[in-house]
């Protein structure tokens, strides 16, 4: 026998309590009193906890559903895009992400120095823990990403001890990063210009002198395509551990193949390494590399700028300064006093001598870097006899002349001035300066060093 309930509402929707139960199977079942039984629950209150409950579990549902739309389309957006062309980019790719936590989110404490291009972090990789320098190309770059990007690609494969190696790069969005081998020492204008903490001995001078050049030899004649750099500075020198010159800051480089010129016509670079006849041309060349190097060779023994506002004004300029004590047999007077008198003098000659052959303003008359190298070296002698910077040797130059080029830089006596220029810093500048001048030369009686 089986004893129950049941009720039936059809369609309608209802709820059934029961509230007391006699039952016997012998004899007639026991009255049930009714003022014992429990009162029936308040009809609302059930229908209130399921409200609640359903609108709790939408709400957290919706809630669920807009922070996983949120993460995806963050995501997305700050994706790596990578374009078809880009697989032919030979330096590896890092992440953006990767890079962030590097730069503990590019934070202004981790900032090494700015330029024209943007901003230089210093960064260490998660994953290695490799310190390296990151440079973030600002998005108010004038070369576009794609054209830079494309020379990172030649650019990075370059391998040399005095180079600054290319590690790596990333894009997002309108963003270019670059990733640098993070250089301990920084740059050698720090250890030259404005009451340096440390001053470089000689040896350690010329020991960065012959790295650079060596470096700059081999972007010249040592590589598949000769690659110009057109910025050759202290600044963009930078020192190692172990205060060995690298050459670094590729922002201006330009690469071509061997036999032809570059096509570009604008003047880039800065002020005091100039070459006279790009003011004429606008094509830089290995030769107008090689006149910037003379002003960083006579820059590093001296211990100042190639252009010197608050100097006096027959030391004004740092090339014509040094000439002047060659033809008075003076040229050791040049040397940075902060030496104290502690240095090789024939190796200083030499780097002088070497500094004005290079600084002459006919680009047919300064020296190759190969022969530079070699002079350096001690494998050739230099010429007894050196041509004044400014002389002219009868034939008509692609440069031209260096006369009005000089009045150009004369026309410019303060501070205030000169300073609309070119900017000075112990990180890398790479300002673009757009000038126009002319130029004349004239000849002037080349003389022996009488020593000292």
């Amino acid at each position: 026998m089986y004893v129950g309930f049941s009720s039936s509402t059809g369609l309608l929707a209802s709820t059934h309590y029961i509230l007391g139960w006699s039952f016997t199977m012998n004899k007639m079942a026991q009255s049930l009193s009714l003022s014992s039984l429990p009162s029936l629950p308040r009809p609302g209150k059930n229908h209130t906890v399921l409200i609640a409950v359903v609108t709790f579990s939408a709400v957290v549902f919706i809630i669920l559903v807009m922070g996983i739309a949120f993460y995806l389309v963050r995501k997305i957006k700050n994706a790596d895009v990578i374009e078809e062309w880009e697989f032919d980019v030979g330096p590896h790719r890092f992440s953006y992400q990767e890079l962030k936590k590097a730069t503990r989110g590019f934070r202004d404490k981790e900032l090494l120095g700015f330029g024209g291009f943007g901003k230089v972090y210093k960064g260490t990789l998660p994953n290695s823990n490799t310190q390296v320098a990151v440079k973030r190309i600002s998005r108010e770059s004038k070369q576009g990403v794609r054209e830079f990007t494309s020379e990172i690609a030649s650019i990075g494969r370059l391998r040399h001890r005095n180079l600054v190696q290319l590690l790596g790069w990333c894009r997002r969005r309108g963003d270019l990063l670059l990733v640098y081998d993070f250089m301990p020492n920084g740059s050698l204008d720090k250890y030259l210009f404005d009451n340096p903490k440390t001053i470089l001995n000689w040896e350690q001078r010329f020991n960065i002198i012959k790295g650079v050049a060596s470096g700059l030899l081999y972007l010249h004649e040592g590589w598949e395509q000769t690659v110009i750099h057109r910025d050759i500075k202290a600044g963009n020198v930078l020192l190692d551990s172990e205060l060995n010159g690298r050459l670094g800051d590729f922002g201006l480089a330009k690469l071509y193949e061997r036999g032809t010129n570059p096509s570009t016509t604008r003047v880039v670079g800065t002020l005091g390494y100039l070459a006279p006849e790009l003011t004429r041309t606008g094509k830089p060349t290995t030769s107008s590399d090689v006149f910037a190097f003379g002003a960083l060779l006579l820059e590093v023994v001296c211990g100042r700028r190639p252009i010197e506002p608050k100097a006096m004004p027959e030391e004004l300029i740092l090339v014509d300064w040094v000439w002047e004590k060659w033809k008075n047999g003076a040229i050791l007077d040049v040397v940075d006093p902060r030496l104290n008198d502690e240095f090789d003098e024939l190796e200083a000659v030499v780097v002088l001598k070497l500094g004005l052959m290079c600084s002459n303003n006919l680009p047919n008359v300064r020296p190759t870097m190969r022969q530079v190298v070699r002079y350096l070296e001690g494998e050739v002698s230099l010429p007894e006899v050196v041509a004044a910077p400014d002389a002219y040797d009868g034939k008509k130059s692609e440069g031209g002349n260096g006369g009005e080029f000089e009045d150009y830089v004369h026309s410019y006596p303060s501070s205030t001035n000169f300073d609309k220029f070119t900017t000075w810093s112990c990180g890398a500048d790479y300002g673009d300066i757009d000038i126009e001048a002319g130029s004349t030369s004239f000849r002037s009686p080349s003389h022996r060093n009488e020593g000292r």
